[in-house]
């Protein structure tokens, strides 16, 4: 009965009964100050946030909210604070851990902190620029020259004034120069420290520019230089090598490293190869331009001037010696690429073990007996056949191995009409004979001996040795002469070694 009645109540509408809402509150009624306060009375019992502008809304001492202004002042207030944060965060992200970060303080909007409730992590936003602790610099002179009136007049030139100006000034040099807290304990410099102060730290920063270029830029002991481990990577990217496994030899002129071999398009590679990398520095072999200004060959070629274009040239030089070497059948390693002062060989030895040396290796009386005979062999093709001279043979340049004796090192090699040729023979010829003769070799030839079966002259032998070597010089003037009537000319090296090509340098 009552749910029929009620049903009667509610007006009745196609789409059914039409529910009634209850009375909407007018504007003044949500306006008025007894509902402020019920509301309030309401998120009363909610907790608040922590935040200055919070603080200062909830605190009791806070003044009256009924002022416009005073509430658009606690909310700029609120505002700023986020902004401040929101910038601090960004700072952070953006410095990281650089060494040198950039400061955002400038856009903060509060300045400063000391009369906020600020905690201790924004003591480093305080604005650092007006620092109490900060000692002040001295005042600077007047345009007029002096300062005070009468007996008080200082001039620019008192000791005292200049004094602390030069202890400002040292806030000038270079950063890694301490020079410590001076304008806080009030020092005075005198000109005479100062200037000797100053001259010692440009010494200083041109002698540390010095040595840091020299380490960039030179090839040192079992390392190299970051052109140099450039090229070593670029070979290893195109394919020419696989890996490069360590030095395995050092000397005067350069450091050997073991590599693996890879392929390339003109010549197969072999399964080890070595990197000849011819050091930059001319330190330990300030010699090398006697060796190439007067070898024809490359003369017109020549710049003592660029230490870097000697050391390519003295690579390429070594190139062309090996190829006339390989084409005689002298066993040589063969040359595989050349990259600027980077010289790619075949490897002498066997699993990554290079071959003794022949000081080093222990042959019976038969094999060094057979091992002079072969250097005997090698020297009169290098000079007969080859046309070259080796300059510098001796027990510590030829390898044993399979039974053979390997020359190596003829970077230095140079060719019978260079002016001092023969002299270059005769002390080959001098170290080859006094190893053979130590060694017990009954065979081995004296110095003259081997010299007049190397080079085909006659040359009379006397008592003396300074009778031998007066001849050598008078033929190597007369040798000289005929050059200098025909001409300087220089040999076409490329087609008539036929040695592989130089790769471009496309990096300088």
């Amino acid at each position: 009965m009552d749910q029929a009645v009620v049903t009667a109540e509610l007006p009745k509408t196609p789409w059914g009964f039409v529910v009634k809402q209850p009375p909407a509150c007018s504007l003044t009624d949500v306006m008025s100050e007894q509902l402020a306060k019920q509301l309030e009375e309401e998120n009363s019992t909610f907790p608040s946030l922590h935040d200055p502008g919070a603080d200062l809304l909830l605190s009791d001492e806070a003044p009256e909210t009924t002022s416009d202004l005073m509430l658009a002042k606690m909310l700029q207030m609120q505002f700023d604070h986020e902004f401040d944060e929101q910038l601090r965060r960004e700072e952070k992200k953006f410095n990281g851990d650089s060494k040198v970060s950039i400061s955002f303080e400038n856009y903060r909007m509060v300045h400063p902190y000391e009369d906020s409730d600020s905690s201790e992590d924004e003591v480093d936003w305080q604005d650092t620029r007006h620092d109490p602790y900060r000692a002040a610099k001295p005042q600077t002179t007047p345009r007029r020259g002096f300062t005070g009136k009468g007996k008080n007049i200082t001039t620019k030139h008192d000791a005292v004034t200049c004094g602390r100006k030069n202890t400002a000034r040292m806030d000038n040099f270079a950063p890694e120069v301490h020079v410590g807290d001076g304008l806080g304990m009030d020092l005075k410099l005198s000109n005479q420290v100062f200037n000797a102060l100053k001259q010692h730290c440009y010494s200083e920063q041109r002698r540390s520019a010095r040595l840091h270029e020299k380490k960039e830029h030179s090839t040192a002991e079992q390392a190299v230089d970051p052109r140099t481990r450039l090229l070593m990577y670029k070979m290893v990217n195109a394919g020419v090598l696989e890996n490069i496994n360590g030095c395995i030899s050092t000397g005067k002129e350069s450091v050997v490293f073991h590599a693996n071999g890879g392929s390339l398009e003109e010549q197969p590679v072999p399964q080890e190869v070595v990197l000849k990398v011819f050091k930059t520095t001319l330190n330990e072999f300030k010699n090398r331009d006697r060796y190439i200004k007067d070898d024809y060959r490359f003369i017109d070629r020549f710049s003592k001037l660029n230490p870097r274009k000697v050391i390519r040239l003295w690579a390429e030089k070594e190139m062309h010696n090996l190829s006339r070497m390989k084409k005689a059948e002298i066993p040589c390693p063969e040359v595989v690429l050349l990259k600027k002062h980077i010289l790619v060989m075949s490897f002498i030895g066997r699993d990554h073990v290079p071959a003794p040396k022949l000081k080093d290796v222990q042959l019976s009386s038969e094999d060094m007996k057979n091992a002079f005979y072969q250097v005997l062999h090698v020297m009169q093709q290098l000079y007969q056949e080859c046309n070259l001279v080796h300059a510098d043979l001796s027990e510590y340049n030829m390898l044993w191995h399979e039974g053979k004796v390997w020359l190596i090192d003829v970077g230095q090699s140079v060719e019978p009409t260079h002016p001092h040729a023969l002299e270059f023979l005769f002390r080959d010829c001098r170290n080859v004979a006094t190893f053979f003769q130590k060694r017990g070799v009954s065979e081995a030839m004296s110095v003259y001996e081997l010299f007049n079966s190397v080079s085909g002259l006659n040359i009379p032998v006397g008592d003396e040795e300074a009778e031998f070597v007066s001849e050598i010089v008078a033929l190597e003037k007369r040798n000289e002469d005929h050059v200098q009537r025909r001409g300087k000319k220089t040999f076409s090296v490329s087609s008539e070694d036929g040695g592989p090509p130089l790769q471009p340098d496309s990096d300088d």
